[in-house]
Order: C-alpha cells, then structure tokens, then sequence
C-alpha cells in the first residue's frame, strides 16, 4: 500500500515513494514510482500542485538522447521542508519555482545575456522533474529561482510564471514599443502569451495567425484586435488591416511559419525567432533579399532570467495577461500520460495548455 506523503511530517524518509511521469516518448509516457528526493543544505522540498506541459517537452528529437526521464518545469507548490540555511522560504509556503538559473557571475551575465550562461543551460534543474508529486530544489535555484506567491494567485496561475517569463523576455530582446503593430505566427500556448503580453504592453495593433480556427478564437480572448489564417494571403490582409504597412514586429511561435514571417515584416522591423525549431531547420532566404536595404534586424531568445520571473508573477497579479484563459485541460497524475499525445495532437483535442495536478 502507498503511504500518504501528505500525513508524513518534515522530513521524508527515503524508502518512501511517490508518483512520477516517466517520459520514454511522446506516445510513451509512464505512470511510475521513485524514492522521493532528500534534501540538503540550502534545498527545499517542494509539494507540487501544478505543473503545465511545455511546447518544448514534446520535442522528442531534443530528449531521444536522454531518456527515460521526468520532465517538467513549469511548477507551483507548497513547501515542505526547508534545508539548513534557508532563511526566506519555511514549510507552507506557496511558492513558484523555475528549474534553470544563471550564475551572475560569468561574462554573459555580466552584460545582461543571463539566459545563455552555461549555469543557466546546463548547470541546474529539480530532481526529478516537475511532473513529480514532490521535487528537490538545489541550493542555487533556492538563492535565486523560488518566489512567493501572492495571495489570491492560485497554484495554476503562478505555474505560468516560467513561460510566461520566456515570453516576456523575447518581447524585450525584440524591443517592443507602445503603438507598435506585432503579428504572433502560431496561436499555441506561447503564443497565445505573447499576444496577451503585446496587448499588456501596449502594441497598437496585435495581429495573430495560425492554421487552427480553435486557437485563432483563444487568441480574441487574449487580446488580439485581428485574426488570420496563416497563408500567404495574410500579407494583403495585414496590410489593409494596418493602413499599408506590414509588422514591426513579427513573433515566430511555430517553425512552419518561418517563410511567412519573414516575408510579414515592414522595413526597419524585427522578427524574434521564438520557438524551437525542427531538427536541421534551416532560414529560407537570401541575404541580399532579407536584409540589404531592408534594415530588418532578426533576434531570437531562449528561456528567461529571475527578473522577468519576478515580473512575470507581477503580471499574473495583476491580471494583465489572463492566463487561465489558455487552459484547456487540467489531468490528475493518472490521467496524465495522454497530456502528452493531447498536446502533440492539437486539433483533435481543441488542446492549447494541459496543466498536471500531481497530488490528484
């Protein structure tokens, strides 16, 4: 018989085990379980409530090398136990958590690129995962990776602050400024976000475009002032939508929609290059044709720092970006292993985020 983690006080002791979602593929995702995590010095505990299914834990070609493996890190919990020499977090606290940070120290930190520091890439993470009832939280992401939850931010809300984070980091590299037209390509969860983080910031015109009529009414609900289908009819459209112009911000949520961003943006514009894209994509152009008289500037972003985590929370608070808008299942940790087939699999499902509840 499974022992009830939640009834067990403090501190846990190893031989006791817990639910996790082991990811083999996305067609093969097991409900198994595994000691729970010991912590040390400096760490916490972590109960997770929520944790969403990201576009990128999907990428099955960007995980074949390291499977089996729990994923998930985009989490909100409640702490259990606080390690020796943690001061600003104690058990109770509700908490949200991001799983890379950046070392602030090394010369990328040092002039503001903390999200490609090889501490941040590389160096940290939860153990297991967040799709997990219970997590380890290093020392490191302890110092600089946890914040409190305001109160009346639920656990499902506060699970968007890493996402929402990325989102908000993008739209900085971009340089988004008030007034300005930006077209989201690809209505999925991150850019569903970046339609309602453009709105919150003040774009002038938020256009979005996808293949999918489901998301391109979500992305109403978040603020967008127009939707397209994205073909190449949309240039036209664009244009008579914003008095014979085309973007100056063109944001790529979807690697299909490469070729139309490129050929969507004003002159003097920017494209931000901000999903993932397949395994050996390559840009279809030329140089002379995207850029020579053109002064288009391509940018792209990865991640996000513990500022835009913090302010990404501040947002949530604030509902300036409403968030809960873009949830479209929320699966108990047995249900779970088809959130992933669910998310890979969009229009059979009107599915756009799938929020884990590992203590169901």
């Amino acid at each position: 018989m499974r022992l009830l983690l939640s009834n067990i006080p403090l501190r846990i002791e190893k031989w006791l085990e817990m639910r996790v979602l082991m990811y083999y593929s996305n067609n093969d995702v097991r409900l198994e379980e595994m000691p729970t995590p010991q912590i040390g010095p400096g760490e916490l505990l972590l109960k997770v409530a929520a944790s969403g299914i990201c576009g990128s834990d999907v990428m099955e070609w960007y995980r074949r090398d390291k499977v089996p493996l729990v994923l998930g890190h985009e989490v909100a919990g409640e702490v259990v136990e606080a390690g020796d020499g943690v001061e600003e977090f104690k058990a109770g606290d509700r908490v949200a958590a991001t799983h890379h940070v950046p070392c602030n120290t090394c010369q990328y930190c040092l002039t503001g690129h903390h999200t490609v520091c090889e501490t941040l890439l590389k160096g940290t993470h939860f153990e297991p995962g967040g799709f997990a009832e219970y997590i380890r939280v290093p020392a490191i992401n302890v110092d600089r990776g946890v914040f409190h939850i305001s109160e009346g931010v639920t656990y499902e809300e506060a699970s968007f602050m890493e996402p929402l984070a990325c989102v908000l980091r993008g739209q900085k590299s971009a340089r988004l400024r008030p007034g300005q037209t930006v077209l989201v390509l690809g209505s999925g969860i991150s850019g569903l976000l970046h339609v309602g983080l453009a709105r919150a910031l003040g774009a002038g015109l938020v256009v979005a475009a996808d293949s999918i009529p489901f998301r391109l009414e979500k992305a109403k609900e978040m603020g967008a002032d127009v939707v397209f289908h994205a073909d190449d009819e949309i240039l036209d459209r664009l244009r008579q939508a914003n008095e014979g112009r085309l973007a100056d911000l063109v944001i790529i949520c979807f690697d299909g929609f490469i070729p139309l961003g490129l050929k969507a943006v004003e002159k003097g514009g920017t494209v931000l290059f901000f999903a993932g894209a397949a395994e050996g994509a390559t840009l279809p152009a030329t140089i002379n044709d995207l850029f020579w008289r053109t002064e288009i500037t391509l940018t792209s972003t990865y991640a996000g720092a513990p500022s835009d985590c913090r302010t990404a929370l501040k947002l949530i608070k604030e509902r300036a970006v409403p968030v809960l808008k873009t949830v479209t299942h929320r699966l108990a940790m047995a249900e779970a292993p088809l959130g992933f087939q669910t998310v890979c699999a969009p229009t059979e499902h009107d599915c756009i985020k799938v929020i884990v509840e590992p203590q169901r």
